[in-house]
């Protein structure tokens, strides 16, 4: 059903799914959706209120964004509403977003609310006034006499996504300017310390910005977990339709591996054939934490990297692999993200695979001249006529290992 701005309908189911999309063309900025869980007071009730990209899950379990994926020309973004867990006094779930340019070059921006178990479309708000906002309300979710409604909104903010945040009561962590020289007061009593402020900020690589230094961003010790996530297209006409050959996420078993190459010349994998997953504390300061064969996994598997020993290492590449499942990545669509011990986590994002590749390089890691710097690669590799899937990522970027063929236990 679709609305107009300030329309509303019931919403009787008892969860759903909120989709934010937008256009996918050259020159668009990046956008992510939001979610904020408010009480009759129109205030969240802390800072644990507000679910978005760097805080993907509710802790009543009832809201969670569960990231993006490619749908035909849009990207859609997903959060996860459970209306029937949302917890007594939050009376409304705002649904935001937020774009690191202007809404004015965001085509073909909506919000919709689909029943979660069959998909039906429930309601849809298509956003077509905005200019320069770099932040959009679009819709709420709010309880009224012990029923849920959806109404469209359509309120931009031209102070991005901390403006917003910060107007519903987030602590948002952002560096302040002081209007005049701060003024010398006697030292004030103890105090508890105050909780942490959400941190807003994230890196994306892209083909126009492919690199960053961790060094520079102050990430020099301590431990960078990498973590890789996947979603898989709607399924539509053609060979990822509905028929016998669509691709299911939840039968494709992807390992998330690592080639290492330390500076004192020895070279490695971390994956989980044979069992390799690597050490934290010793060489190569790369650990696996899990091989998740089918997708059930909430948080994924995850690569720790122990930067305490960053001067050690000379070049790591992070790259993934369909084990079984799916010959190729066609109809997957992969973020990886790096959460490094100081600055803003680290995301990038594999385009759509347009090759017969069972092989994806994510990104490389070099030790260059003393710094570390993080490149993004998001290159789908074709295996040659003998060559192993691992074997096409050493063959690509040179690391000189023998293979031979090995299975999981």
């Amino acid at each position: 059903m679709g609305l107009r701005k300030g329309a509303n309908v019931p919403v009787e189911h008892a969860s759903v799914r909120v989709e934010v999309g937008w256009q996918e063309r050259p020159g668009t900025p990046d956008v992510d959706a939001s979610a904020l869980l408010l009480t009759a007071a129109g205030k969240v009730r802390s800072d644990d209120d507000f679910v978005f990209y760097n805080q993907p899950a509710h802790r009543s379990g009832a809201v969670g964004h569960e990231g993006r994926r490619q749908d035909g020309a849009s990207v859609v973004e997903t959060v996860s509403v459970t209306l029937s867990a949302v917890e007594q006094d939050i009376t409304t779930v705002v649904i935001a977003a937020s774009t690191d340019g202007t809404f004015g070059r965001v085509r073909g921006l909506f919000v919709r609310v689909l029943d979660a178990e069959s998909g039906a479309e429930a309601a849809r708000f298509d956003a077509t006034d905005a200019d320069s906002e770099t932040a959009f309300l679009l819709g709420e979710l709010y309880r009224r006499g012990g029923a849920w409604k959806f109404r469209a909104v359509g309120q931009g903010y031209a102070s991005g996504l901390a403006g917003l945040a910060t107007d519903f009561g987030i602590t948002v962590d952002e560096p302040t300017t002081p209007s005049s020289p701060p003024v010398r007061q006697p030292p004030p009593a103890p105090v508890p310390p105050a909780p942490e402020p959400v941190r807003l900020s994230k890196i994306t690589l892209t083909k126009a910005a492919p690199a960053v230094s961790l060094t520079k961003q102050g990430a020099t010790s301590g431990a960078m977990r990498v973590n890789l996530t996947w979603s898989a297209a709607e399924p539509g006409r053609g060979r990822l339709g509905r028929g016998s050959d669509a691709v299911r996420l939840e039968d494709v078993d992807l390992d998330l591996s690592c080639m290492w190459e330390l500076r004192n010349g020895t070279k490695g994998i971390v994956h989980p054939i044979g069992n390799e997953f690597g050490s934290f504390d010793r060489p190569p300061y790369v650990l696996l934490d899990q091989d998740d064969r089918t997708g059930g996994s909430e948080d994924g598997e995850n690569l720790m990297i122990n930067l305490d020993h960053s001067a050690e290492i000379k070049r790591l590449l992070v790259f993934v692999v369909i084990y079984d499942g799916a010959p190729d990545f066609a109809g997957l669509h992969g973020v990886a993200t790096l959460y490094p011990p100081a600055g803003p986590r680290i995301e990038v994002r594999l385009d759509e695979c347009t090759v017969p590749s069972p092989v994806a390089a994510i990104a490389l890691i070099e030790n260059v001249g003393g710094e570390l710097v993080v490149r993004r690669e998001a290159k789908y590799l074709v295996l040659a006529p003998g060559v192993f899937k691992q074997q096409a990522a050493d063959l690509e970027y040179g690391w000189g290992m023998s293979w031979h063929s090995a299975t999981k236990d």
